[in-house]
């Protein structure tokens, strides 16, 4: 592959993205203004004075009818598509013929950027392929507006385009920044109804991804004052592949202090201990599409860069610092979300749970750190990314059919609304490991990987596999009390859930052969199996 290609490969998954913000932003500001806005307004206006005893001498006027605007709401599709087909090519490339570089080494695409960009592209498609059924449903009830339409698309690009850009980029400063820029748009995108709850849940967000980013920063400060003081020249002191290079010239306890605070830091974005608690309110007032997003590959972007991170550490201090500070943080993460699965009583925060459950196993198998863990917490990645979004698609949608988010207060889906229950009853059954979705295989490789690596490593994997029996059992019971017994039938496009079935396909095929993506898998473990 030439260079330009090369360079337009890298820069293309975040340019789309941004692109298409763009797009949509110039368009709502050009419509926002509109005639049947005027004229709405004018008749309020009236039927206001009316309603004080003023007399109205003109007739009101009929509201001038403004074509809906809902294909702009299926446009979204065109960046995810973007992302895969570039990752399609990137891994394709990678794979045959190494890394790539462009724009003087600032980007960079190994095995393991073009996993993650399929795994970006594909969540996206399926969370903005269920976007328009959603939005329809906020409109009809009430809740959004085309202001607030065009504003969360807009938030949703920038969003995807500075994950991507945290992907791509070799340069660990760079890294941050776009990690940051997620904690600053999907802020808005938490707090997006303007609801008490939800305002809440953006600032608790904010507050506790603030806290965890900025001891990412200072982590990433020491990673540049080890580099530094080893001779390696400024412009090259962040990164990637230069540090791993040089690992054994950083100093110790520079080091192992900044990789401290970058793995707390970044893991508070991933969801784990000890910075976890903006997880549960976030996923569950955000948007259904915006938490298929934020569990599916957000989390997973921010576990990316801790597994960079480690990569630079096992060079520097031995692969035994990482091992006990990554299994040490799983196995109380895991602890944690069981527990809290078992007295959830709200399925979405029920859903958010669950994600910190899935990244504490890839925690895990980033400790265990051998190339079959390895390639099952990537394997893992991909399953949980597909399964999580297609279920909090679906439960957007069943909070817009019920109303409520309560368990206890949702009865008889599969009654109601059988293609919607049974999306979201496959999604469970994924995220439950049942073959045969990828989750079955990775959970599996994770297992056999824990068991043959020590008798320290097998001790934490059983307990790691008692405590994913406990969160199996809260789900499996709260799940069948939500589907099962009698229900109203209920109204369902099948538009609604075409984006979830593909999700749920993908997720079966991944968990019965990796096919051509083998050795993007093999290659991407070796990548990071530092």
């Amino acid at each position: 592959m030439s260079p330009t290609a090369s360079a337009l490969l890298l820069a293309a998954p975040t340019a789309a993205p941004l692109l298409a913000a763009g797009a949509y932003a110039l368009t709502g500001l050009r419509t926002r203004p509109t005639a049947a806005a005027f004229a709405t307004t004018l008749t309020e206006a009236r039927q206001q004075a009316s309603a004080r005893g003023y007399v109205v001498v003109a007739e009101t006027p009929e509201p001038v009818q403004v074509p809906k605007r809902h294909v702009r709401d299926w446009a979204g599709l065109v960046s995810p598509a973007v992302i895969l087909a570039c990752g399609s090519l990137l891994a394709t490339d990678v794979v045959s013929s190494g890394p790539r570089r462009a724009y003087s080494g600032l980007l960079r695409a190994d095995a393991l950027t073009a996993w993650m960009l399929l795994v970006v592209g594909s969540v996206a498609l399926i969370a903005c392929g269920s976007a328009p059924a959603y939005l329809r449903g906020e409109r009809d009830a009430g809740r959004a507006s085309e202001e607030t339409v065009w504003r969360y698309h807009v938030l949703v690009q920038a969003f995807l385009a500075a994950m991507c850009l945290a992907v791509v980029t070799a340069n660990l400063g760079v890294l941050w920044v776009a990690v940051e820029a997620t904690t600053i748009v999907t802020a808005f995108l938490v707090g997006h109804r303007h609801t008490r709850a939800s305002v809440e849940a953006a600032w608790k967000y904010v507050v506790i991804c603030s806290a965890g980013i900025a001891l990412a920063f200072l982590g990433t400060v020491l990673i540049y004052y080890a580099a530094r003081q080893a001779g390696i020249a400024e412009a090259w002191a962040l990164d990637w592949p230069t540090l791993v290079a040089r690992a054994d010239r950083l100093d110790p306890a520079a080091t192992r202090l900044g990789i401290t605070l970058v793995m707390l830091g970044f893991g508070a974005k991933a969801g784990l201990i000890p910075l976890h608690a903006w997880l549960p309110d976030a996923h569950s007032q955000a948007p259904a599409p915006v938490s298929a997003l934020m569990s599916g590959v957000l989390l997973s972007v921010a576990f990316a860069a801790i597994l960079r991170y480690r990569v630079i550490a096992n060079a520097a201090l031995g692969i035994d610092f990482t091992r006990v500070l990554l299994a040490g943080i799983a196995l109380l993460s895991l602890a944690l979300a069981a527990g809290l699965l078992l007295a959830q009583r709200d399925y979405k925060r029920m859903l958010a749970y669950s994600s910190m459950e899935h990244m504490s196993l890839i925690a895990l198998a980033a400790a265990i750190g051998s190339p079959l863990a390895l390639a099952a917490a990537l394997l893992h990645i991909a399953g949980h990314g597909l399964a999580k979004s297609v279920a909090f698609c679906a439960s957007g949608r069943i909070l817009q059919l019920t109303g409520t988010a309560r368990i206890g207060r949702v009865r008889g889906l599969i009654a109601a609304a059988p293609p919607l229950a049974g999306t979201f009853g496959l999604a469970i059954v994924a995220l439950m490991a049942f073959p045969p979705f990828s989750l079955f295989a990775s959970e599996l490789g994770i297992a056999r990987a824990g068991f043959s690596a020590g008798t320290g490593l097998s001790w934490a994997t059983a307990a790691a596999l008692l405590l994913v029996l406990l969160a199996f059992a809260a789900l499996a019971t709260r799940t069948a009390r939500m589907l099962l017994g009698p229900g109203m039938p209920a109204e369902e496009s099948p538009s609604a859930v075409w984006a979830l079935g593909f999700g749920l396909a993908a997720c079966a095929v991944l968990g019965v052969a990796t096919g051509p993506l083998t050795d993007l898998l093999r290659a991407a473990a070796q990548t990071i199996g530092g």
